[in-house]
């Protein structure tokens, strides 16, 4: 044997290699998310994700069918930043839509806007923003000035030209409502509550059972009477207690590092978390039933992760999203739990105004929990 082979031969190597390949292949899911990842951020990022969000849901609290209020609600509608979606009758109605975050935007036209108008009073015209993400909001807040503006142009046309006063025809006033001094940091730092609980939950619990099989002590739990429902709920509660350390955390650096307000009750937010807590351990419980091992097992977690934080919300507008991108998000239950806690740090929801967002975690919740169950009966099997 020559010197050169004594230290590297092109067959041991070919062999080696050939061998890898087999068991790439063998190993599917691996396989899979080596190609399903890079797809997914392709697609979402190609897509999904818009950074200059429009068709923003707005309501509508006219006082005056004037040809000049429809002629602003129709020249914001062509502008593809506003989607009027709700028409409010009342001003608590209204309200309560933009706390609720059913609604981006609120239209004020007060009564005998056209009236006023046309008498030269420069009447008010309103637009009330939901600024809690004021990436969502910035851009239609900085068009809407000159959209009115275009619109009524059109319409005060001679022998109407004379109203047209310099600062414009109407008194144009925009209320960043919840965040008015756009904070970033408002928005973000609630938000690292529910991405940091969904990243390090899933991956933990996802490597439960693919680590009982690799040990191989699954065969002692198989042993014993011990029912699929009661393995999963033990190995799920001592996490739920390492959730509520992590909130306890996140709670504090927010209010104490980031100065950021807190006008609802957080006694709320430490009740409604343990659905979302228990949801995410349900995921990551399910993974491991499905994982063969542990590193299956975290790539199913990151698998489901990625969309979860770039479709909740989370890092890009929601609204601006397309409506299949918002389809999808809409399942995942950090998306609600975002607006959960924002509504509740930031808007100071209660309950009734928050439920619209927690039942869905408890859909969620029932229906991942049931797939495991049965995929751990499976397993035992």
């Amino acid at each position: 044997m020559s010197l050169a082979a004594k230290w590297f031969s092109l067959s041991r190597f070919w062999a080696v290699a050939v061998k890898e390949f087999i068991q790439m292949r063998r190993d599917r899911l691996t396989l899979g998310m080596m190609v399903g990842i890079p797809v997914m951020q392709l697609l979402l990022f190609g897509f999904a994700i818009n950074s200059d969000p429009r068709h923003m849901s707005t309501a509508v609290l006219s006082g005056d069918d004037s040809v000049f209020s429809r002629a602003i609600v129709s020249a914001m509608r062509t502008s593809t930043f506003f989607d009027f979606c709700e028409e409010a009758q009342t001003r608590a109605e209204a309200d309560r839509l933009l706390l609720r975050g059913q609604v981006q935007f609120i239209l004020t036209i007060p009564e005998r806007f056209g009236e006023n108008l046309l008498r030269g009073q420069r009447p008010v015209l309103l637009l009330e923003a939901d600024a809690t993400d004021p990436a969502a909001t910035n851009y239609a807040i900085s068009a809407f000035g000159q959209i009115v503006n275009l619109a009524l142009e059109r319409e005060l046309r001679p022998p109407l030209a004379h109203l047209k006063a310099k600062d414009g025809p109407v008194d144009i006033r925009v209320h960043a409502q919840y965040n008015p001094e756009g904070i970033t940091q408002y928005n973000v730092v609630p938000g690292l509550m529910g991405v940091i609980l969904t990243l390090t939950l899933i991956i933990i619990t996802g490597l439960a059972i693919t680590r009982e099989q690799e040990r191989g002590t699954m065969e002692n739990l198989l042993s014993t009477p011990v029912r699929p429902l009661e393995v999963m709920l033990g190995k799920i509660i001592p996490y739920i207690l390492v959730g509520y350390v992590q909130i306890s955390l996140i709670v504090g650096v927010s209010r104490f590092v980031f100065n950021v307000p807190i006008q609802g009750n957080l006694a709320m937010v430490f009740a409604i978390s343990i659905l979302f807590i228990a949801a995410n351990l349900s995921v990551g419980l399910t993974f491991s039933t499905i994982a063969r091992n542990q590193l299956q097992a975290m790539q199913l977690s990151i698998f489901f992760f990625l969309p979860s934080m770039l479709l909740s919300g989370f890092m890009f507008p929601f609204r601006g999203m397309p409506q299949w991108a918002q389809a999808v998000g809409s399942i995942l239950p950090l998306t609600h739990y975002l607006r959960f806690v924002r509504g509740v740090m930031l808007k100071g929801a209660g309950l009734d105004d928050s439920w619209v967002h927690v039942w869905p975690i408890g859909v969620f919740l029932v229906v991942v929990l049931t797939i495991g169950l049965i995929r751990y009966r499976n397993t035992l099997e």
